[in-house]
């Protein structure tokens, strides 16, 4: 399997998310509005692609990160609910109490990114040893 593919695309994705965010704080509400339906439209598509791998795979025994990725969407939702009721909200001490919230929670966020990354580092390193072992091991059987 070819993990450095889809570590660069990760970088990749990491890289256009800075950029994003460095462009939306000067940015008007409509215009983080319409960047954050793009960003929900794009995270749909990908939970919907997990989705599919999910059932792919739904024979393994392990399905933690499956789980994972349910997980992932349910939050997405959450976050889309919050932002939606946001644009009713007029109470300004409310509204910079939610402000507060969302800020500590894109913070966990990334937290939680950074975490998965280390996560990904192991999975990746667990398997390819999985993949050396079970060669040297065929190798043994075949002499």
């Amino acid at each position: 399997m070819d993990f450095s593919a889809k570590l660069e695309e990760l970088q990749t994705k990491a890289n256009e998310t800075v950029a994003a965010a460095r462009a939306a704080a000067a940015e008007n509400r409509e215009q983080l509005k319409q960047r954050i339906d793009k960003a929900q439209n794009d995270a749909s598509q990908a939970m919907q692609d997990a989705k599919q791998q999910v059932e792919e795979t739904a024979d393994r025994a392990e399905n933690t990160w499956a789980q994972m990725k349910a997980d992932a969407a349910a939050r997405r939702e959450d976050l889309k609910a919050k932002i939606e009721k946001r644009a009713e909200e007029r109470d300004a001490k409310a509204a910079a109490k939610d402000a507060d919230w969302a800020e500590l929670d894109a913070s966990d966020a990334i937290d939680y990114a950074v975490y998965a990354v280390y996560d990904a580092q192991l999975a990746v390193l667990n398997a390819l040893d999985a993949r050396v072992y079970a060669d040297e091991q065929a190798a043994i059987a075949g002499t």
